[in-house]
């Protein structure tokens, strides 16, 4: 097919592989605009923009799509159809109708659970036993369009934010091939009105914990926020970055330290008590919880800060 992609991280820069190996042409690539990063807060392209130069493909990153002058490059391709994933811009209903068959897009949940923005994270911090990819006709809703496949991937209690999007990225990516393959035969299927949650970005002051909520709780806010925001927590002033810890079942006041030793740093929580495992202070690295107390010693009976 002649296809419009739109997308701009790593996860529709998969899907935008995929679909150039099963031999479709995507005449025209939308991403965000180059944005600063780094430390040196540099502009730098977005991972779709990165694939598309790689394979050579007309690139277009408007700042927004509401101004009818910003379609007509879109207006000029013909496309048969647009596929979107992970793109970050509201596509007005001018533009959906813009591709001969219309707008499909590539989500990262098992819709109609998690509509919206991050829905990974969502999945992860609720609890979830399992996520997926649902791959749907875009109507003007958020998330709400006919669904034409829809596979499932179980959540492994190991699973981060990270791990988690890197998995259901390599799914997207097949099932988008499948879709255009089976285009013809595929009915679409209209989202249920049991089941809605929304899944709003996820911003930087969710990271602080809060050791009066219970362990899992706590648990599954770690893995949620790896890589972003990173959960964070205070001890003696010093704000640490907690990469990944572990519940158990030993209890206390909520923020006193209850043991230390090579396998974690046990901190009492409102319920039950959680192993840190891996931290980062301050202008170091991420490092084992061994290591990390090399050079940050932490004692037993000492708190974090709670408020």
């Amino acid at each position: 097919m002649r296809l419009i992609f739109a997308g701009t991280p790593e996860f529709a820069a998969l899907a935008l592989q995929a679909l150039l190996a099963a031999g479709h042409e995507v005449p025209l690539v939308l991403t965000q605009p180059d944005r600063p990063a780094g430390r040196g807060m540099q502009l730098l392209p977005s991972a779709v923009k990165r694939c598309a130069q790689e394979h050579g493909l007309t690139v277009y990153q408007p700042e927004r799509l509401k101004d009818p002058a910003t379609h007509e490059p879109l207006r000029n391709v013909a496309a048969d159809l647009m596929v979107v994933a992970a793109y970050g811009l509201i596509l007005p209903q001018a533009v959906l109708d813009l591709p001969r068959l219309g707008c499909l897009n590539i989500h990262a949940s098992l819709l109609p659970r998690w509509r919206g923005a991050a829905p990974i994270q969502r999945a992860i911090a609720a609890g979830d036993e399992e996520t997926g990819i649902t791959i749907m006709r875009m109507d003007a809703g958020l998330d709400t369009g006919a669904m034409l496949l829809k596979r499932a991937l179980p959540i492994g209690s190991n699973d981060t934010s990270a791990t988690l999007h890197d998995k259901l990225a390599l799914l997207g990516a097949e099932l988008i091939v499948e879709v255009l393959a089976k285009l013809d035969t595929l009915q679409p299927i209209s989202q249920p009105s049991e089941g809605v949650t929304y899944a709003d970005k996820v911003a930087k002051n969710e990271a602080p914990i809060d050791w009066r909520r219970s362990a899992p709780e706590l648990e599954r806010q770690v893995r949620a926020c790896n890589p972003f925001p990173v959960a964070a927590a205070v001890f003696n002033a010093v704000p640490l970055k907690i990469w990944s810890a572990a519940p158990s079942s030993a209890s206390g006041t909520p923020g006193t330290v209850l043991e230390v030793d090579h396998q974690g740093i046990l901190v009492a929580c409102g319920s039950g008590a959680l192993r840190l495992t891996e931290l980062q202070k301050p202008g170091g690295k991420r490092l084992p919880v061994g290591d990390f107390l090399h050079g940050f010693p932490v004692a037993v009976g000492a708190s974090f800060d709670v408020d």
